[in-house]
């Protein structure tokens, strides 16, 4: 009997979406245990003790941390699917722009979101200017094929694809375009495919239902902030 796999986080994070997306696309059945909005369970804190953030996967009862780490350990663990490239410099390709990836997107669309401080329309170009990176790297790591990972999506696919729902969310939010199909045609049309994806199309949130959890997770951080002595 294989070890009972369980995930824990929130529907919302982009960070939760790509440990679902790489679970999904190595077929492997999973438990999702929620987060609710604002607070951090025990289970979350305890499996999580030093940076106390979601997403957590519980593999037998083991925790890995960390959803770049989660993605690396799914790989090796699981049979299906490779995620990673099989060549060690292809490899350490798609690990610097994921890295790169989450350094640029992150904290500017939360800005665009309204939930850190800072100027939107700065942010907004600080994402734009990064998508237009990812555009040139999209065609550098596919060699002309569908996704970075070539014929089918892989780890660099699974990191930037876990954001497009925000940058629709944070495009409504802000009112400021970011995925543009003028300056960034070929992204445009990889995350149309993405989304499309059997393994990716019941798992990317919906921007709309993005923007509404947007509003919860504020109100709730609010109240959370009011209580404190």
């Amino acid at each position: 009997m294989s070890e009972p796999v369980v995930v824990v986080g929130g529907w919302a994070s982009p960070f939760v979406t790509r440990v679902c997306i790489a679970l999904k696309l190595k077929g492997v059945e999973y438990e999702f245990l929620q987060e609710a909005v604002g607070r951090k369970s025990e289970l979350l804190l305890r499996s999580n003790p030093v940076h106390k953030k979601m997403p957590v996967l519980l593999h037998g009862g083991r925790p890995v941390c960390e959803s770049l780490v989660i993605l690396q350990y799914v790989d090796e663990v699981f049979p299906g699917s490779s995620i990673l490239p099989a060549d060690p410099y292809h490899r350490a390709v798609h690990r610097f722009w994921a890295e790169y990836a989450d350094a640029k997107l992150h904290t500017a669309l939360r800005t665009m979101r309204g939930m850190v401080g800072g100027d939107k329309a700065d942010a907004a170009e600080q994402v734009s200017a990064a998508l237009r990176q990812l555009e040139d790297a999209l065609a550098e790591c596919s060699g002309g094929k569908p996704y970075f990972g070539g014929d089918d999506f892989g780890f660099l696919d699974i990191v930037v694809g876990s954001y497009i729902g925000w940058f629709g969310a944070a495009e409504k939010i802000a009112g400021l375009r970011v995925l543009d199909e003028a300056s960034t045609p070929r992204l445009a049309a990889w995350a149309a495919r993405f989304c499309a994806h059997e393994a990716v199309r019941d798992l990317m949130p919906d921007a709309d239902r993005l923007v509404e959890f947007g509003e919860v997770l504020r109100a709730a951080l609010a109240a959370n902030a009011s209580c404190r002595p």
